[in-house]
Order: structure tokens, then sequence, then C-alpha cells
């Protein structure tokens, strides 16, 4: 297998992993502490290749590429296509959440409407009757 052949595959199966990301659900620990991980991975190489510049190069020769700056520049593609991948499914899961709780918002005004068109058809005087006011104000204010 020629120099040239190894990065192209290894540039590949990244692509198809960042893929993978976006078919699969991303929202549980075990997900969150695996981008931990890569995180500090790919701090402790960027110290790394700081301190030492040429073993970037020679690794990206080792792979197939001309200059470690080529090297990272396709690292840094590959990052980038993650975060939007990720970016993408924690967009869509707090697109469903807002959904949920916005119709949830409503059915709760609905029903509060509600029971104040029938608590001012109450004929017993005695009973004190509740207005949307008092109820929206129980409310936390992220909710009103």
């Amino acid at each position: 297998m020629s120099d040239q052949i190894v990065i192209q595959v290894i540039l590949l199966v990244c692509v198809g992993v960042v893929a993978a990301l976006l078919t699969r659900t991303t929202a549980n620990a075990r997900h969150q502490a695996i981008r931990r991980i890569l995180l500090v991975g790919f701090v402790a190489v960027a110290a790394a290749s700081v301190v030492f510049p040429d073993w970037l190069t020679w690794l990206a020769r080792r792979v197939g590429v001309g200059r470690g700056a080529d090297l990272l520049l396709y690292a840094l593609v590959i990052a980038f296509l993650s975060f939007i991948a990720t970016s993408y499914r924690r967009l869509g899961e707090l697109e469903r959440r807002i959904t949920v709780l916005t119709r949830e918002l409503a059915l709760t005004r609905s029903r509060l409407e509600a029971a104040e068109t029938e608590g001012s058809r109450d004929p017993d005087p005695a009973r004190p009757a509740q207005t949307l006011h008092d109820h929206r104000t129980a409310l936390p204010p992220a909710e009103r």
C-alpha cells in the first residue's frame, strides 16, 4: 500500500465516522464522555505539535502527506465536520424540546382559560373566582 493510499483510507474512515454521527443519537453520557476524551486527545496532540513541530512533519510523511501543515489541515477539516455533525444533532434535539414545551404551554393556557370561563358562570358567590392573571403569576417567569 502506497503512502498516499494510507492517508486516503484514514480520511475516508474519518468521514464515515462523521456520517455515522449524523445518523445516531448522541444525547447520552457515553457519547459526551467520548467527545471529552477526544477533546483532551486533540489538545495533547496540538501541544505536542507545537513543542515538537518536526514530529507532525514526520507523521505526515509516514501516512502519505507531504507536509505537517497539510496533515493538520486535514485533521481540522475532520474536526470541523464532527463539530457540525454534533451541533446539527443538538440543534434538532433542542427544536424538538421547544416544540413539546410550546404545545404543553398552549394546552395549559387553554385549560386555564376554560376553567376561567366556567368559574365566571358559577352561580355560587361564596366561591372565589380565579382569573387567568392569577394563574399566570403563579407560573415561573420562564413559563409566562
